[in-house]
């Protein structure tokens, strides 16, 4: 074996293991007490997996309800998102009208805005419109996803126009091009998107923890951060265990689209 393909794989073994193993300290510290957890030398796998942190977190909280609300915002978020980026990254490679160049220059623009330049704003928005403590306060900026437009375009891009051309030739109006010919040849592109749009929403701790006043109305990051911190002392093994609870479910979301996750990206990188 080639000295340079040794390097190759020894690097992303490395690299594979410096990535996981965040993942596995958090698992197994889940499992773990407090003194387990800061033990010296290191307790590096548990000599038994004790349950008592998620007895702890499932019995003292409505965590069954925090994931609900979590899942239920961020899939929802997820269809508005998929559906209203693919119209329009679709219109922004296929269509020319006026001024189409300058508004996609300020659907790029908003990606380079910090999100805490519009933090005010947007709550005065939601408090005038009575969105405050509701789950269409999380989901409504959400679905404002300028890169989700952006990844859409650039895939559409790769399209041929030829395929277009000849499916209006054939006599097909707008909304059956996008729906039968357009929609499915986007379909890796709308996967990754899936991903990004999921990610964003489960992960979007400071506005949620922002518009969200109710206990019920949590979500599971915000509702186990209330538990971690006790008297101003962190409980690592409710902490630890709380994040592997809400990392479960963007995991097997990767899992379930990750072939069109790869494909999206790779195809949206090297045609675009």
């Amino acid at each position: 074996m080639k000295l340079h393909v040794v390097s190759r794989y020894t690097f992303l073994l490395l690299a594979s293991i410096i990535f996981i193993f965040p993942l596995y300290w958090m698992i197994t510290g889940s499992f773990k007490t407090q003194v387990s957890i800061w033990a010296i030398p290191p307790e590096w796998f548990p000599s038994q997996f004790r349950l008592l942190n998620y007895v702890h977190i499932f019995s003292t909280t409505p965590a069954p309800l925090w994931m609900f609300n979590s899942v239920f915002t961020s899939l929802v978020t997820v269809v508005f998102v998929v559906i209203f980026s693919a119209m329009a990254g679709y219109a922004y490679a296929k269509k020319k009208f006026p001024g189409d160049k300058v508004l996609f220059f300020v659907v790029i623009a908003t990606m380079m805005m910090p999100t805490q330049v519009t933090l005010v704003p947007l709550y005065i928005l939601c408090r005038e419109l009575g969105l405050i403590d509701s789950y269409l306060g999380v989901i409504l900026p959400a679905i404002a996803f300028p890169f989700g437009v952006f990844i859409v375009r650039q895939f559409a891009k790769s399209i041929p126009d030829e395929i277009v051309e000849s499916a209006r030739i054939d006599g097909a109006g707008e909304i059956r091009l996008f729906a039968t010919i357009v929609l499915p040849l986007l379909l890796p592109a709308l996967g990754a998107l899936s991903i990004f749009a999921f990610m964003h929403t489960w992960n979007d701790y400071l506005w949620q923890l922002i518009i969200l006043q109710s206990k019920e109305k949590l979500t599971l990051p915000l509702g186990i951060s209330t538990i971690t911190y006790s008297e101003n002392n962190v409980n690592y093994g409710y902490a630890m265990a709380g994040a592997s609870l809400a990392a479960m479910p963007m995991i097997i979301f990767f899992l379930l689209l990750q072939r069109s996750f790869i494909k999206g990206i790779t195809l949206g990188s090297v045609k675009g």
